[in-house]
């Protein structure tokens, strides 16, 4: 990927780094009600979907997908939202967000709902290594 990749500082202080697959960085939105990644192709001056080369755009998909699926199979969730805004963020981003009939926004959209509470240490660790072990192709 780019050489000269850099990450939004929002999303930098709100998130911690699961992984980096063949075009995305994977992000944990560091907020435990929520259980939701944040997909960004590692290419700078990405502000949206049509801007990326059509040969990356499969493989955007195919992630979007396999996090998706991950988060589902660690939180079972009953309902899985996938967005792409970037009103806040310009940099291109798509949310992976598992939803539940009891969370906090429920049936709304997450943003904007309250404050965010921080994962512990423990908890984000051992989410990190489940995500992982869940996404592996």
């Amino acid at each position: 990927m780019s050489e000269k990749f850099s990450l939004h500082p929002t999303l930098a202080a709100d998130t911690f780094i699961v992984d980096d697959w063949m075009l995305c960085r994977v992000l944990l939105m560091n907020d435990a009600r929520f259980p939701w990644l944040i997909l960004v192709p590692r290419q700078d001056g990405l502000r949206d979907f049509d801007e990326i080369a059509e040969r990356d755009k499969p493989t955007f998909l195919t992630e979007i997908d396999r996090a998706s699926r991950a988060l589902r199979s660690v939180t079972s969730a009953e309902k899985m939202n996938v967005a792409a805004l970037g009103n806040m963020v310009p940099q291109l981003h798509v949310h992976v967000v598992a939803r539940f009939a009891a969370d906090a926004a429920w049936p709304a959209p997450v943003w904007g709902v309250g404050e965010a509470i921080p994962y512990s240490t423990l908890q984000v660790d051992a989410l990190i290594v489940a995500l992982r072990e869940a996404a592996k192709p």
